[in-house]
């Protein structure tokens, strides 16, 4: 890490936190606004506050890993997101109309109120094992790796990053809301498009002769066409 690196790192927290302190201000002191961010946030922030809260540093170290092992057939996993399209037009007027707040509720006010606490505990557990556990983790490993040396209290920069993402992250969110979490993540999205697009370009480059054709050839060369076939033979 150089001191522009360093800069830029600062400039992205220091950007992020004042958006998340922002939103804080201008929110109001009401369970609508706070969890459904007065209902009034335009298609735009909504939708990169979707994409921002799928992709993260979980795909960019893990999927990335996962591609790198077994091939663009990872790719299906991802390419069927078009099914939460669909649901989303289909079911979305149904909870808008309804007026709730969570899926839980909406289960209480079509079943009973055990269908509540049954999808409540399990979207807690499956969420904290699936989601949050391996984001955190792939933080502390990006963590790990561009700060290797950095200790404290006996902590290595594993255990500090993943610390930090948990802690920074948590502040915003109960202090905001979903309010705060959309406006962050949306600014997010930019940052991890722009960020992978570079990923993309500087890593082709580095492959072949410092262009990117010549890195898609470089790696489909030694890669061999068989990690770029999307279906796999069943042996």
């Amino acid at each position: 890490m150089e001191a522009l690196d360093w800069i830029v790192v600062a400039v992205y927290f220091a950007i992020l936190f004042g958006v998340a302190w922002w939103v804080i201000l201008k929110g109001e002191n009401t369970s609508e606004d706070y969890f459904l961010a007065g209902r009034n946030l335009g298609w735009f922030v909504i939708g990169a506050s979707i994409f921002a809260s799928n992709i993260g540093s979980e795909h960019l170290v893990g999927l990335a890993g996962s591609g790198a092992t077994d091939g663009v057939a990872m790719a299906h996993y991802e390419l069927h997101a078009w099914c939460l399209l669909i649901l989303g037009w289909v079911l979305a007027p149904f909870y808008m109309r309804s007026k709730v707040f969570t899926m839980p509720e909406f289960l209480e006010r079509r079943f009973t109120p055990t269908a509540r606490t049954i999808l409540s505990l399990i979207s807690l557990v499956a969420y904290v094992l699936t989601k949050i556990a391996v984001g955190i983790f792939a933080g502390g490993i990006v963590f790990g790796a561009l700060l290797p040396e950095l200790n404290f209290l006996g902590m290595d920069s594993f255990w500090i990053g993943s610390i930090l993402v948990l802690v920074l992250t948590g502040v915003y969110t109960v202090l905001g809301g979903l309010r705060a979490v959309a406006y962050t993540e949306a600014l997010q999205t930019f940052i991890l498009v722009f960020g992978s697009a570079c990923v993309t370009f500087f890593g082709l480059k580095s492959l072949g002769d410092g262009t990117i054709s010549g890195g898609w050839a470089q790696l489909r060369e030694t890669l061999g066409s068989d990690m770029f076939n999307l279906w796999k033979p069943i042996v």
